[in-house]
């Protein structure tokens, strides 16, 4: 029996990272299938992951400081504890870890999130070429909601697509780097373009475009080191500065060849110049969301050190605009002013240690490509909490978790834990 339920819980963990960007309820059976398996598996091992590997123990602290939210503030308890459950993924990572301690369930996990970017990659591009028509029904009871030709999301919204299908070119990029034979240089090219294109051509998501060129910028610069590393050479400032002038040329190379980057760029130019606080009237992406941080900032000022209370977001927001005639909204869009308003600057200071424990744990994965992976996921992610609510929302909440656990659980914690 136990030998049955350790083979479970891989294949499941597996099924699991192919599902990650498919529809939630299909995400949520499998979430739960796994729990039902690994809580009475991993369950008492749980405390002894939490203390020995550090980016585990670093996530929890920050859903402990979450719990201890709903304890306190005008929340209704019940609310409170839903809004802790959006957070509930990190809570899982220590589970997650466990039952991806074997290295062949890590290869094929990894491999199975791909191939799922891969299909959907595939399928956007179909649609954006008119080769698959979209009927009313299918894209509202198949595929994300706001799916157009124009615009050819694929179960989700264009945002999140666009921030897995970056990292997803990011993996096939490091595949290619590190390719030894002319078939698989040939393959991982091909994917990474499927994927990049896919950010860049066919969906609007302009989150995409940031984590996409970061991670490109990031590629860069650790293949210049590994070239001056194999050449006996030190980096220098001159090399500091190609690192800074590489961003920049990448962007301005997108905005002027591709069209639907320049279009959007544009949009976002146009969008900025016309918003001012507390006059914003007209909504749209840019200036809802200028509004959604000016507002949030002043709450952050009024709580700055224990916060409103986890799930009290939504109440102070009313409150703050109360009178000026602007729409309420449960969401600032953006984890790091979420985070803030809700557990005050101490959860501001955890969420950003996170991403510091796991940048600095790198460095004691056992191959570059996991270090490099690690690192991408946390240009990823960090870059696009700046925009939207991450590790509150399910599917991005799930992917952190998941590739958080994936990638760190071998972690050798001897050499340099955070």
């Amino acid at each position: 029996m136990p030998n049955f339920l350790v083979s479970s819980s891989r294949w499941l963990t597996i099924v699991l990272a192919f599902v990650i960007a498919f529809p939630v309820a299909l995400n949520n059976l499998l979430l739960a299938l796994f729990l039902l398996v690994a809580l009475p598996l991993y369950g008492g091992k749980a405390w002894g992951t939490i203390k020995n590997n550090a980016v585990v123990r670093s996530a929890i602290m920050l859903f402990a400081l979450l719990l201890l939210g709903t304890a306190y503030g005008a929340t209704p308890f019940g609310d409170a504890v839903g809004m802790l459950g959006k957070y509930a993924d990190l809570a899982v990572i220590p589970l997650f870890v466990l039952a991806l301690r074997e290295e062949k369930t890590r290869r094929r996990s990894l491999l199975a999130f791909l191939a799922s970017m891969v299909l959907i990659a595939v399928v956007s591009w179909l649609i954006g070429l008119h080769v698959i028509p979209t009927s009313e029904w299918v894209v509202k009871n198949i595929l994300s909601t706001s799916s157009t030709a124009e615009n050819p999301s694929i179960f989700h919204s264009h945002i999140t697509q666009g921030m897995l299908m970056a990292y997803a070119a990011y993996l096939f990029a490091l595949y290619l780097r590190d390719a030894t034979d002319l078939r698989r240089r040939i393959l991982f090219s091909g994917l990474t373009l499927l994927t990049a294109g896919n950010v860049l051509l066919m969906i609007k998501g302009r989150t995409g475009y940031v984590v996409l060129l970061a991670l490109l910028a990031w590629l860069g610069w650790i293949w210049l080191r590994a070239r001056l590393s194999r050449q006996g050479k030190v980096l220098t400032w001159r090399h500091g500065i190609i690192a800074i002038l590489l961003p920049a040329i990448l962007s301005v190379a997108a905005y002027l060849a591709v069209p639907r980057v320049h279009e959007r760029v544009q949009e976002s130019v146009a969008e900025y110049q016309v918003w001012k606080p507390h006059a914003h009237k007209e909504p749209n992406s840019i200036g809802d969301r200028l509004e959604f941080y000016y507002n949030s900032f002043a709450i952050v000022m009024r709580h700055p050190f224990a916060g409103v209370g986890t799930g009290g977001f939504e109440a102070a927001y009313e409150q703050q605009v109360r009178g000026m005639g602007i729409v309420v909204t449960n969401n600032p869009h953006s984890e790091y002013l979420l985070i803030t308003i809700q557990v005050g600057a101490f959860g501001f200071v955890l969420l950003l240690y996170l991403f510091y424990s796991q940048w600095r744990n790198a460095a004691n994965l056992p191959t570059s490509f996991e270090q490099d992976a690690a690192r991408g996921l946390v240009i990823t992610i960090a870059l696009s909490c700046l925009f939207n609510s991450n590790l509150r929302d399910h599917v991005p909440g799930m992917f952190f978790a998941f590739m958080s656990a994936l990638l760190f659980a071998n972690l050798n914690t001897g050499k340099r834990d955070a």
